[in-house]
């Protein structure tokens, strides 16, 4: 019988691994961390909501609130990064500074920056003072413009606070877009209304300083608040993407105002503050959501994670059905250009291993576990896998010299989810997963899965379809990685392992 773990409970688990025990294993290699060129953050800080803008030349620009751990009475200044291929980043450092305690932004949050039809940049912005703004509420709207978008000026008089029957309180994370059909602007702020709850509320504007209350464009009467709503188009298809509960959720419109409605698996990535406050971006045909990964929460491999870490970029895929998939941005292929050599040695268990085939077949009471030797410090793996129903198996991290516990990224095909919480294999059986993604593998036996990894960030993408996003640091300072069943058995055919060019 399984047993729900608790988060306390889950994170002392990741502390206490037992090893596996072996057959044979590969030499250890020298392992050295390398700059965070995929998922970089601040020094000695963290990225938090970002908000994403693509320039005329092709650049991507993600604003960002800043966070350390160690805030004053003012925080959340705006900063910058600007990439224009995701992997190569330039620090733009501080855009636009919180306001004095007598001001309504001493502490900023999240918004977005757009261009108007003359050619001004504009920047709206959260404003949020606990004081209460004279009893006009803790959260307002704010602007500012700019004409190089370096250099931001604030218009305290643009300033605006929630509607009657809202509350004072919670009315932040201003989006804002032209809207051709309709010749006026549109702002999506998250709101809460009292009777329906957490709502996407929507106002128009011709001039981008006096607003139009137009009422809620979604209401799911579901949750408290839906944080850093986006709209966008794929196709004829508009969605609406929105944050809460620590998990970016979407839904899906055949009309910009709606109604809406949320799949029955409306989330891309896993709970816990694995990916959240994504809005998404248009660059070179492609379409990412852009957010963070939290930093790690309680202890290190515990799946607990904190508000604000690294940027994180999914590449969004359209099902023919009209649903969202993700997969890792297509130009990580020209960052991962050098192919190493596969190797593999059975660790323990039922394993074989043929040219780039490695199964995995888990007997009674016996995991079964194949060595691929040191992980290196960034790497692009890539694979297809055929996973027998009722299945647990997936990648394992450890089996070093230094420590020869291994822990495990699961495909939990017993319960439908993708998974990591650092369990060891045999803890597997005991305990619930406490972070995870659904996913359905009963549509097919055979799956494609990509593995990026930048130091102690994992990346699982499969089928296009979803990611489950982790820091395993389990996985660092010379661990291998390995292919693991834990109960049923799969097959892992054509894998590849690419590095970045030297």
């Amino acid at each position: 019988m399984r047993k729900t773990i608790s988060v306390l409970t889950a994170a002392a688990a990741a502390m206490t691994l037992v090893s596996c025990g072996s057959n044979a294993s590969l030499p250890d290699e020298p392992y050295e961390a390398v700059p965070y060129n995929l998922y970089p953050a601040p020094a000695d800080a963290y990225v938090g909501d970002t908000m994403p803008y693509v320039t005329d030349d092709g650049e991507l620009e993600l604003y960002y609130l800043y966070d350390t751990d160690h805030n004053g009475a003012g925080y959340h200044p705006i900063w910058k990064y600007s990439t224009k291929n995701l992997y190569e980043y330039q620090d733009h450092g501080m855009v636009l500074n919180f306001g004095l305690m007598s001001d309504p932004d001493p502490a900023i949050g999240t918004g977005s920056v757009m261009r108007d039809q003359e050619g001004l940049y504009h920047l709206f912005y959260t404003g949020h003072n606990d004081a209460g703004n004279g009893g006009q509420g803790r959260e307002c709207v704010m602007h500012a413009t700019s004409t190089d978008r370096e250099n931001w000026t604030k218009i305290p008089e643009d300033t605006f606070f929630a509607e009657e029957d809202y509350s004072k309180d919670d009315f932040r994370d201003p989006e804002v877009f032209w809207v051709e059909e309709e010749q006026c602007y549109w702002m999506l702020i998250a709101a809460r209304e009292r009777t329906q709850g957490g709502v996407v509320a929507k106002y128009t504007s011709t001039d981008l300083k006096n607003w139009e209350f137009q009422g809620p464009i979604y209401a799911p009467l579901s949750q408290y608040m839906l944080e850093c709503p986006d709209l966008f188009k794929i196709g004829d298809k508009y969605y609406l993407t929105y944050s809460w509960d620590c998990v970016t959720y979407y839904a899906v419109s055949d009309s910009m105002n709606g109604p809406f409605k949320a799949p029955d698996d409306n989330v891309l990535d896993g709970t816990g503050f694995i990916f959240y406050a994504a809005k998404t971006a248009k660059l070179n045909d492609a379409v990412y959501l852009c957010g963070w990964l939290g930093r790690a929460g309680l202890t290190e491999d515990s799946g607990i994670y904190q508000w604000a870490g690294n940027v994180l970029n999914h590449q969004l895929v359209q099902k023919e059905d009209g649903t969202l998939g993700v997969k890792a941005p297509e130009t990580f292929k020209e960052y991962f250009t050098e192919e190493t050599e596969f190797r593999a040695v059975k660790k323990q268990g039922k394993v074989k291993i043929k040219d780039n085939t490695v199964t995995v077949t888990a007997t009674d009471k016996e995991f079964a576990l194949a060595d691929m030797g040191t992980r290196p410090a960034t790497v692009l793996l890539e694979c297809d896998v055929k996973i027998d129903e009722n299945s647990r198996v997936g990648f394992a991290f450890g089996g070093s010299e230094a420590d020869e516990t291994y822990t495990v990224l699961c495909l939990d095909a017993q319960q439908g989810l993708l998974h990591y919480e650092g369990y060891e294999m045999k803890d597997l059986e005991l305990f619930d997963p406490v972070v995870y993604t659904k996913f359905d593998f009963t549509k097919t036996q055979d799956h494609h899965v990509t593995l990026v990894c930048e130091n102690e960030i994992v990346i699982l993408y499969i089928d296009d379809t979803k990611a489950f996003s982790s820091r395993i640091r389990h996985s660092i300072d010379g661990a291998h990685i390995g292919l693991f069943a834990e109960s049923g058995s799969a097959e892992f055919t054509n894998i590849t392992m690419k590095l970045p060019k030297q």
